[in-house]
């Protein structure tokens, strides 16, 4: 009997558009560029439309529809629904529905979409290429977007809004300026081919190249090169473990241009509710990872027992702050829900959950202090 592995039949419509563009854009785009050559408005075209594409599928497919960490307007969720039509990359209930599953079941190769673990081209284009189990599509875990009538609209027509939103843009501009093709072969092929790998970056090179400072438990890494290429995308690590949060960098100076935009439509009131996961929540992510590569260094440093009595007091006193930092949200919390009548109790009720914001901030601040306090330790005995 034969040991070959049956490989699932190929896709022949997703392959024949990923690969018919990328045959496209390798070589009849530098033909035509050599031979006619590209004016300023082709490239002009090609970088507005590719923005267009990029922030629809990051600050619209991604942070908003799949992980639901801000509300938007109606007019914002129409571009991104147009706009991401012309993206090509399947609706955004399908769309949405894969990028779920790849969370709740990252790494896993049975069940994540996409997988780091079968290959850096299989995470990268390959799963599109064929008709994996991995792929099938499934709604179970999308019945929020189904009741949306904009996505669901976009769903039933995405295939002719997909193909109109990629050739309309570049032909009208074509017509009206007597270049059709450099409009065609820019804004459209290249541009539609670009977008494309940028986007796929995040699944396979985001998962491969970077560092992990907030969390091992996955493949998912920080890559400010990446970030810089996928409109703030590439602070993977951040958003698997803090999926909610509308940002990806978090710290004010992390380029990340979907979380500025974010901010500056909630400024025009195109969005609200956004989303921030607590800073403490975040400090204490970094330090457990930390304490968890401090344990590592300590094995093979000298004199270890001195300086793992050090490292001991230092993660009591991160215990001891975590107790009193829950301690403190649930009595925020209780304060909150309770209802007092008087005036007077409300006043002081409002003090007492002044205080307790206080001290909430200074325990946040306290593990930023630590963190240092762990890093220079960690130099000694490294």
């Amino acid at each position: 009997m034969s040991n070959m592995v049956t490989k699932p039949p190929i896709m022949w419509l997703p392959a024949g558009v990923l690969l018919g563009t990328l045959v496209i854009a390798l070589t009849i785009v530098p033909w035509y560029g050599a031979v006619h050559g590209y004016s300023w408005g082709n490239w002009l075209a090609f970088t507005v439309i590719l923005a267009f594409n990029g922030f629809s599928i990051t600050a619209g497919y991604h942070r908003l529809f799949a992980h639901n960490t801000y509300k938007a307007h109606p007019l914002l969720k129409w571009f991104f629904a147009l706009f991401g039509a012309s993206a090509t990359q399947n609706s955004i209930l399908v769309w949405c529905s894969g990028h779920r599953r790849h969370h709740r079941h990252v790494d896993d190769n049975d069940n994540d979409p996409y997988s780091a673990g079968r290959g850096l081209f299989f995470s990268h284009i390959g799963w599109m290429l064929r008709d994996y189990p991995t792929g099938k599509v499934d709604f179970s875990n999308v019945p929020d977007l189904q009741r949306d009538p904009i996505i669901a609209f976009q769903h039933r027509h995405y295939a002719l809004l997909a193909v109109g939103m990629n050739l309309a843009p570049p032909l009208l501009l074509g017509f009206a300026t007597g270049d059709v093709w450099g409009y065609l072969l820019i804004a459209g092929f290249l541009r539609l081919v670009v977008n494309h790998h940028v986007t796929f970056f995040i699944n396979s090179l985001a998962h491969y190249w970077g560092k992990q400072p907030y969390t091992d438990e996955n493949s998912a890494r920080d890559n400010f090169w990446l970030a810089l290429v996928t409109y703030g995308e590439g602070y993977h690590n951040f958003h698997h473990l803090f999926q909610t949060d509308y940002r990806n960098g978090v710290r004010w100076w992390q380029f990340d241009p979907t979380k500025w935009l974010i901010n500056v439509a909630h400024w025009f009131g195109l969005a609200r509710d956004l989303s921030r996961v607590p800073d403490f929540k975040i400090q204490k992510a970094l330090l457990d990872m930390q304490f968890k590569r401090a344990q590592a260094s300590l094995a093979s440093a000298t004199n270890a027992d001195a300086w793992r009595e050090h490292l001991e007091r230092e993660y009591q006193h991160f215990l001891e702050s975590l107790h009193e930092w829950n301690n403190l949200r649930q009595q925020w919390y209780e304060q909150k829900r309770t209802q007092l009548a008087e005036k007077t109790a409300e006043i002081q009720q409002r003090w007492r959950q002044t205080t307790i914001s206080s001290r909430l901030q200074e325990l946040e601040y306290a593990l930023k202090l630590q963190r240092k306090r762990l890093h220079y330790l960690t130099l000694q005995f490294a």
